[in-house]
């Protein structure tokens, strides 16, 4: 068979025996968050936060076990906002989904969709990075899925852990986490002060990201394997340190 045709239609076939699969595995537990999302973010300095609210509706069909969305704002402008959404467990008609498919159905054109990296306690990571347009309005968005110990951008390996957590493990407890920073209009008339406007954009996602992907991390559930290589990693430093000769 052509490489082509098996490289177009891989990803589609993997996604759909997957789900296929996931729901066939055993019943997932419910794994409750260990802190509040009220905690995440709750501030930042220079602006004012207002919260915002998800119809029951919409909850209903997003599939979201809690959440929190805010706003962050300079006098009446929009600077950016935040969403977590966290699911307690996976099953059908209750999981993530995906911004990518979710956006252009609420009328965004994606213009770029790239892949950024968001440091945070000297770990970097990989992000979803789209630059979005609807109507006259333009913002840049940053997004990941964080969970089980685990942060990641790939849609796919998203659907692949989720398959094999969901049949080794018992259970997918995982979060959607975004950032949207607006663009100012003024900077949208001009290519290069588009571009520059982008640029300040990301660089804002990425400090707010820092910030977010901390706190997300302290309300998850901490994932076994995630803590025990951690907790492994921490007694190998020590045995080094007491192995170091004194200078």
């Amino acid at each position: 068979m052509d490489k082509l045709l098996i490289k177009k239609f891989l990803p589609g076939v993997l996604m759909l025996v997957g789900c296929l699969m996931l729901f066939s595995t055993r019943s997932q537990k419910e794994v409750p968050l260990v802190g509040s999302l009220q905690t995440v973010l709750p501030v930042w300095s220079g602006y004012t936060v207002k919260e915002q609210t998800v119809s029951p509706e919409e909850q209903k069909v997003a599939g979201m076990s809690n959440y929190v969305a805010r706003m962050y704002m300079s006098d009446t402008t929009i600077v950016f906002t935040t969403y977590v959404g966290y699911y307690d467990r996976q099953t059908q008609g209750k999981s993530m989904h995906s911004p990518r498919n979710c956006l252009p159905g609420a009328g965004w054109e994606i213009l770029r969709a790239e892949q950024g990296t968001i440091t945070a306690g000297g770990v970097s990571h990989a992000v979803n990075k789209y630059l979005l347009k609807n109507g006259g309005t333009q913002a840049l968005v940053l997004y990941w899925y964080q969970g089980r110990g685990r942060i990641v951008a790939s849609e796919y390996a998203v659907k692949w852990n989720l398959l094999r957590d969901a049949a080794l493990k018992g259970h997918t407890e995982e979060a959607l986490v975004r950032i949207v920073v607006p663009v100012p209009r003024a900077a949208q008339l001009d290519p290069a002060a588009l571009e520059r406007a982008f640029a300040d954009a990301e660089n804002l996602g990425k400090q707010v990201g820092t910030q977010l992907l901390t706190d997300v991390a302290r309300v998850l559930p901490r994932d076994a394997a995630a803590a025990a290589r951690t907790a492994s990693g921490a007694l190998l430093g020590r045995s080094l340190a007491l192995t170091t000769p004194a200078r």
